[in-house]
């Protein structure tokens, strides 16, 4: 049965806030596209789904972290006062219209609970009571006052909608609704006791058990269905949850309604009066949400809840996993017909007394993940990026929605597939009692808060236990109002008008930390999200033995559609016993962690923005600025002859009498000689400071390069050879014959591919080819230490793709059209032109410039 609130009603805003479903029912499905066979979840007898709405509860705070119903304090600026007049009237009536249905039904739903009171109360003066006087006030406490209130505001709010006219005003009703509120305290205050009171009546009195498992709701006015059972605990909690929803439509009102109309400020005053409400009474009651009433009469609340992939059977699912206060419950979202009521389908779950995380030494003799090859992820973005583009073609041009929704659900299968195997880093929990279950995670930050808040919940007195089949049925019922997360992390579920995140270049400055207690080698890192997951784009050095690091070191960090930016602080770990290098496991351990929305309007200026995270009582202070993308790939043609940087690579080559540019020779040959084994070498950052310190060097041919060289931090040394690669006046592979590689990269045919590519090859001036394939050659030793360095041929054509390719700023601005279209097109281009070349087995410059097979017609 459909949560009764929510049946028959329109499709409005805020109701499809409260129940925004997943989107093509991805859940469904594991890696492969298959439809996963339903069974039923360890630690669950088998029984057959007892179909009732879920029992309790509810998001009582409508400003609840990460929840989907959060409402700002005050109308959202400048919304309001741009309301068409006659577009803002329209909508009013449509959110009404909605609110008045939903009304009707809460209050044949207050009837219902209701209805029994009466007998109740007559039997109670007899010889032979059901319930005691003092029972029935109690389960019933407030439930006549609050139906008086929302009679009376049905009555008189009804004809006002359907005699609709432009200048109707009923601000004065929500408003006296907002003013009674108290009532409402006062029967939140009595819940919990009148929940306990119902469950020990019905647990001794099997006559109260009948009435109260099956009250019958009126069904509404143009409904099918007379009647409709409901327990009688379900009915309890709907006035808690009418509390939210009347300050959802609030706020929805006045969206929809010009500041000049007579409602703005009585629905304001209403709002604001509603929201004091609901904050006091989460002085009382945790914001995280009451979930159902344990046999003890202790609340279990949703601590935490979010969509991880697990390793099941050796297939990725992707699973919505719930954290309550004493259990741990992996869900998926159960297949339903159209237009039915969604719930989730159980798993498993592990008491949170049973959970125990693995040691090192058992994680290690776990099977080890196999990550999933990095071209397809490549393949999978770029089918993205390709249906994005696509996408906004085809609203540009007005084409037709259906042919929109039919790309979108296409982008939405490839981001799903990208989600669900880009995530490498294991997450293993075990159950004392039996199996041990892996889930796959994108950072260490997600494994670092989940492990922290479970076991947060279990420096408690926890016991063990075992829930039987209608536990588990009510509680993974529950889920689904409970849940702060509603979509999958994909962009195919973002609104229109969401923000596309930031395309470019983050520089970002890390100063210092402080709040360590004791000493200790402390170094951080730095990720950003990208395609619905994130990854790990810096690292500062360690600062050994101190509690106030300063680093004072900066990072350029690409970006590709980011949104957030997050620092974790840890511990160096310098015994090599505990270094696993086989496994993703980190030793380090996390002191702190911490995360920042990426705010398009604070980032894109020209000046540092320097900001403070805190964390876990540490605070660490950093600089940031943003480059976007079109700004950053200029090119700029130099006339300077001295120096190397920013110098024709055919002017430096004949100065120096070398083959390849002396500066590309020594980056190369110190990254193979201490570097080709660093984890992410070229994809980690180097420090700025430092790059700027070698790039200085090279430029003056200073006497002590080699003995700097053998001193700098290895990164630095990798980010000042991508930095040459960049600053060259035009690209490696010129302009020339940029537009042929594009071409060339996209044929069909691999004869034609081969001859065409190597032609292009051949086509390259001499210094410009020599160094090129002194860089592929140093480029495919790097990938051979994959497995330790975890640098792919992939990782590295992503890295170097347009840094050899990106074409000077004439060129830039006939190929490329906006910063969003750059990483889209042609940076998935150029990635795909320098794989080619490396995928391709060894090229001699003799045997290339010798054969003539290949066509020769000019580029």
């Amino acid at each position: 049965m459909e949560p009764l609130s929510h049946r028959g009603l329109p499709r409005l805003s805020w109701i499809d806030t409260l129940y925004s479903n997943f989107s093509y029912g991805a859940e469904d499905y594991d890696a492969e596209g298959h439809e996963e066979q339903k069974g039923p979840p360890e630690g669950s007898e088998t029984m057959p789904y007892i179909d009732e709405s879920p029992t309790m509860s509810p998001q009582l705070s409508a400003r609840s972290q990460g929840g989907g119903d959060s409402i700002s304090p005050t109308p959202p600026e400048g919304l309001a006062p741009g309301v068409e007049a006659g577009k803002g009237l329209e909508m009013r009536k449509l959110v009404l219209s909605g609110f008045l249905a939903s009304e009707e039904i809460y209050i044949n739903q207050l009837e219902a609970l209701l209805l029994p009171m009466k007998p109740l109360k007559a039997t109670a003066t007899t010889s032979q009571p059901v319930l005691t006087i003092q029972q029935i006030e109690t389960i019933f406490y407030k439930i006549q006052d609050i139906y008086e209130i929302h009679k009376e505001f049905y009555d008189s709010l009804c004809p006002k909608v359907q005699q609709w006219d432009s200048q109707v005003t009923m601000g004065h009703l929500f408003q006296k609704l907002a003013s009674q509120l108290g009532v409402y305290k006062a029967f939140v205050d009595n819940y919990k006791v009148a929940l306990e009171t119902a469950e020990k009546c019905s647990q001794s009195n099997n006559q109260f058990q009948k009435i109260s498992e099956e009250l019958k709701v009126k069904g509404p006015k143009d409904s099918k269905d007379s009647h409709t059972s409901v327990t009688m605990e379900a009915l309890l909690y709907k006035p808690i949850d009418r509390v939210t929803r009347s300050t959802l439509v609030l706020h929805d009102l006045l969206k929809h309604t010009p500041v000049d109309h007579p409602d703005y400020p009585l629905l304001q005053d209403a709002l604001r009066i509603s929201q004091n409400f609901l904050s006091s009474i989460n002085e009382d009651i945790d914001p995280r949400r009451t979930a159902v009433t344990t046999p003890k009469g202790e609340t279990r609340q949703l601590v935490k809840d979010g969509f991880l992939v697990e390793m099941s059977e050796s297939s990725r699912k992707l699973r919505h996993v719930f954290l309550f206060t004493d259990v741990l419950l992996c869900a998926k979202l159960k297949k339903t017909s159209a237009g039915k009521h969604q719930q989730y389908d159980c798993k498993w779950y592990i008491p949170l007394a049973d959970l125990v995380f693995p040691s090192p030494e058992e994680s290690e003799a776990s099977p080890q993940v196999h990550p999933f090859p990095d071209h397809e992820l490549e393949d999978m973005k770029m089918k993205i990026s390709a249906l994005k583009s696509e996408i906004q073609k085809e609203k540009a041009n007005k084409g037709q929605s259906r042919a929109v929704e039919r790309l979108k659900k296409k982008m939405f299968e490839n981001e799903f597939l990208l989600l669900l195997n880009s995530p490498t880093i294991p997450f293993r929990i075990h159950n004392r009692n039996g199996k041990s279950y892996l889930f796959l995670l994108s950072s260490d930050y997600e494994r670092s808060e989940w492990r922290e808040a479970i076991q947060k919940l279990q420096k408690k007195d926890l016991q063990a236990f075992v829930l039987s089949s209608v536990e588990l049925q009510v509680l993974t019922g529950s889920c689904f109002k409970l849940r702060t997360v509603h979509n999958i992390p994909v962009t195919s579920n973002k609104d229109d008008d969401e923000s596309p995140g930031l395309y470019g270049f983050l520089h970002v400055i890390v100063h210092s930390a402080k709040g360590f207690k004791q000493s200790a080698n402390l170094y951080c890192t730095l990720e950003v999200d990208s395609f619905g997951y994130f990854v790990s784009k810096a690292k500062t050095r360690v600062f050994r033995d101190t509690t106030e690091p300063k680093w004072d070191e900066e990072f350029e960090i690409e970006l590709e559609g980011s949104q957030s930016l997050r620092i974790l602080c840890y511990e160096k770990c310098y015994d090599k016993t505990k270094v696993n290098k086989d496994s993703n496991e980190i030793v380090d351990k996390i002191m702190g962690k911490g995360q920042i929305q990426l705010d398009p309007q604070t980032v894109e200026t020209k000046n540092w923005h320097t900001d403070v995270i805190e964390m876990n009582g540490i605070k660490v202070e950093f600089s940031m600025k943003f480059t976007s993308r079109d700004m950053s790939l200029k090119r700029t043609p130099s006339k300077k002859q001295t120096g190397v940087f920013g110098v024709k690579i055919s002017v430096v080559t004949k100065r120096e009498r070398s083959k390849v540019p002396y500066i590309v020779r020594q980056c190369i040959e110190e990254v193979e000689k201490r570097g080709i084994e660093e984890v992410g070498i070229y994809r980690i950052s180097g420090v700025a400071t430092d790059i700027q310190a070698l790039k200085a060097v090279f430029d003056a041919n200073n006497k002590d390069i080699l003995l700097m060289l053998s001193d700098m931090d290895i990164n630095a040394i990798a980010g000042t050879l991508k930095l040459y690669f960049r600053e060259l006046p035009e690209p490696l592979l010129t302009d020339r014959l940029y537009p042929a590689f594009m071409e060339g990269i996209a044929l069909s045919d691999p004869a034609a591919k081969e001859n065409c590519m190597m032609h292009l090859l051949r086509s390259l001036p001499d210094p410009n080819l020599i160094t090129f394939l002194f860089l592929l050659e140093h480029l495919k030793r790097v990938a051979e230490k994959e497995p330790i360095n975890k640098m792919s041929l992939h990782n590295l054509a992503t890295v170097f793709g347009p840094t050899l390719l990106r074409p000077s700023e004439v060129e830039s601005k006939a190929h490329l059209t906006s910063a969003a279209d750059i990483w889209s097109h042609d940076v998935m281009a150029q990635v795909q032109v320098l794989l080619y070349y490396l995928q391709h087995p060894p090229i001699s410059f003799a045997e290339l410039k010798r054969n003539t097979l290949y066509f020769s017609t000019d580029v």
